[in-house]
């Protein structure tokens, strides 16, 4: 009579293993794949602690649970003084991103490295980015053409410093970032004309 009874309890449990088993599965691969949380630095200390975090990583052993540091930026094409050059700008100035799956152990090594001031989320919890918003931001910094930076927008009064019409005032009617490209309405005879420039051939007054 007891082996039966015991037979019944073992048959219960097995099947309270079963029925939790989908939850558990479900649990760890929620857990696997992480998610990117957004970690609030000192501004202008970013790829320091991006340094210093991926150090505490590897002497710590946390490989498996923080994946990635990321610091968010992306390349400029800045036109000053009839120059251009290349730089590299922060997206978000004293942010970083970091894929991770958050235990107290990953909380705590992210959140006591030298230089970072904490997590971003609501009522103290890290909330992670939503995966369209991830993706958005880690295809905004693998894009081939730099962005190109001009201190002039539609409607600002230029100079044409470049050119057969060097030194010609005018007003700013479009902007063709793609082609680094503006059209000018330069004033003719009392009659605006539009003219299409480089970027480079023109200044703001």
């Amino acid at each position: 009579m007891e082996e039966q009874k015991l037979a019944q309890e073992e048959t219960r449990i097995q099947q309270e293993v079963e029925e939790a088993a989908p939850e558990v599965e479900e649990e760890a691969a929620e857990q696997e794949g992480g998610g990117w949380y957004v970690v609030h630095s000192y501004s202008g200390y970013e790829n320091k602690v991006k340094k210093n975090l991926e150090s505490r990583i590897e002497s710590m052993g946390m490989q498996d649970y923080i994946f990635q540091v990321v610091v968010p930026s992306e390349e400029v094409v800045e036109l000053r003084d009839g120059s251009r050059r290349t730089v590299e700008r922060r997206i978000f100035p004293g942010y970083i991103l970091v894929d991770m799956i958050m235990t107290d152990e990953s909380w705590f090594v992210v959140r006591n490295t030298p230089g970072v001031t904490g997590f971003v989320g609501s009522g103290g919890q890290p909330i992670p980015l939503r995966e369209e918003e991830a993706e958005d931001i880690l295809k905004r910094m693998e894009e081939d053409a730099p962005k190109v930076e001009v201190s002039f927008r539609v409607g600002d009064a230029v100079r044409i410093v470049d050119g057969p019409f060097t030194d010609f005032l005018g007003t700013v009617d479009h902007l063709n970032v793609d082609k680094g490209k503006v059209r000018i309405l330069v004033s003719f005879f009392g009659r605006e004309t539009p003219v299409e420039l480089d970027f480079l051939q023109v200044e703001k007054e």
